[in-house]
Formats: structure tokens, sequence, C-alpha cells
């Protein structure tokens, strides 16, 4: 299922452009993407989100930036009061803007590692997701000048959440444009070549000149996962795609992936995306 194109138009006088959209009969499913980044709150709604290879229920309050063209939508089920419309308020910027922000604000720096997270999309934990709702709220009522302001306390508010989740697989991309360190480089290509063979620290450490501790403490610093966790979510990233694209077989599907058993692919998929590979592949196509 190839996800659509949607043009986001930035008015003239304007850096970046907010949506405020209430709609009576729910959220529909748009699998789609864009060049822009975005930040949707969602309001007095539930449903399923999807973004990139992530699955999974939203909620109320739901806080989520999306990174330039991953494919994503949000899909309601319900509204939390029947008689209110589902509200979801999103802001759009370009990577431009995003990159002048921080060139411009060193105070703001903290930013890149966050934009580089939302490649992958990432979903705000709930204390901070509450503490920059009300300002993402007051947005669609301000002047121009005042919105800007206000996005960028929001965003140096989400910046600092060291408690937000990553919610698709690892890519080449969510590092590409982050500062870093060539030996964390070098593992990071390893793995994303080698993801379907069994991971070995020794060989990593190796690769990276460094002790097995010390290359555990560096790509914990780096990426807030573990190799062997990162290698499976790499696994299962690779998964989704196929999944969605709905050419292949379950089993073949987990062969791609790297899995010689079928029973240990279906118990992984269900403990870290909530549903079987099954039902994943029917949560997109029967939108479709």
């Amino acid at each position: 299922m190839r996800p659509t194109f949607e043009q986001v138009n930035i008015e003239a006088g304007t850096s970046w452009t907010l949506l405020d959209r209430r709609l009576k009969d729910g959220i529909p499913f748009e699998w789609h993407h864009h060049p822009e980044f975005e930040l949707t709150l969602s309001l007095n709604s539930r449903g399923h989100r999807l973004v990139g290879d992530h699955a999974g229920p939203y909620e109320d309050g739901d806080l989520v930036l999306v990174g330039p063209s991953l494919p994503h939508t949000w899909c309601s089920h319900s509204a939390i009061d029947a008689g209110k419309p589902h509200v979801a308020l999103v802001a759009w910027f370009t990577e431009a803007w995003a990159a002048s922000v921080v060139a411009t604000f060193p105070e703001l720096g903290g930013l890149t590692a966050l934009l580089a997270d939302a490649r992958r999309g990432v979903q705000f934990s709930t204390d901070v997701s509450a503490t920059a709702r009300p300002l993402i709220e007051r947005l669609p009522h301000l002047p121009p000048a005042d919105r800007l302001l206000t996005l960028m306390q929001i965003l140096r508010i989400l910046s600092q959440d060291a408690d937000r989740e990553c919610l698709g697989a690892p890519s080449e991309q969510a590092f590409a444009g982050a500062p870093g360190d060539e030996r964390i480089r070098r593992v990071l290509d390893h793995l994303h070549e080698h993801y379907r063979e069994p991971v070995v620290i020794s060989d990593l450490a190796r690769i990276a000149c460094l002790s097995p501790s010390a290359l555990h403490r560096l790509f914990q610093r780096h990426t807030r996962l573990s190799p062997i966790e990162y290698a499976t979510r790499l696994r299962l990233g690779r998964a989704c795609s196929a999944l969605i694209d709905g050419k292949l077989s379950i089993a073949a599907v987990a062969d791609l992936a790297g899995y010689r058993n079928l029973a240990n692919f279906n118990r992984q998929f269900l403990a870290r995306k909530g549903m079987t590979p099954r039902e994943f592949r029917q949560l997109h196509l029967e939108r479709i």
C-alpha cells in the first residue's frame, strides 16, 4: 500500500502553518506523507495511529512528532465525548525552518536530537504532553508573531522530554544529520547491513575499537537502546514494511526479516507491536 503525497501549503507572511481540524464523524484513514515535520495533538478522540512501521492506539491528549516523508495516519474509533468533534491540532514546519532555528538560537540546540528522532516518529511522555497541551490549544487564537514564539516554546519543552519514545524502527536516515561519533556510525552501518544475522557484541566492539562495556555505554548514549534491541527493531521494521506491501506470505516476511522460526517471529512481533503480523497487515489492508 503506497502512501499518497500531501501538499502542505504555508501561507505568505508565515514561516510555518497550523491546521485546526475538527471532525464530527471521526478521523478517517489517510495513509500519506509530506516533506514537512508534523506535530499533532489529538483531542476528544481515540483510535489507532500508524507511523511508518509502527501501529498503536492513541487516546485524548496524544502528542506525536512525525519527520519528513515518513508515512502516517490517524484513524479514530470513537470520541471521548460523543457530542463533540474529534480534534487534531497540527503544526507543519520545514526542515529548512528547523535548521535555521537551531543555527540562529544555540539555546535551542536540544532540538537537533529531537528532530533526528522524529524521522522515526516520536510520541511524547504523558507529563510533557500535558505541559505542552494548553500551549498548543492556544495556537489557533494567537496572531502570527505570537504563534511563532509559542511554537518555539513548545518545541523547547518537547526537546527536553527524556522519556519520549521513538515509534518506528531505526534507520540510517534518522542519524544522517545528527552529530555523532565515527565509531558508532561504523557499528550502525554494520547492523543495518547484517541485521538478519545474530548480534555478536564482541564483533561490534571490535568494529568500534572499544571494549564491550564501553561499546554498550556509547551505543546506549546515541540510540537509547542496546545493540540487540536495536537489531530486533530493525528486523521488525523490515517485517512491517513487507507486511504493508502485502506481496509476501507471513512466513516469507519472517524469513526476510531474519527469523528462522515463525513462532518466534509471531511472539516477538506481538510483544512489541501489540498485535500479530496478520492483524498488523489487516489493519492496513482493510482501510484501503
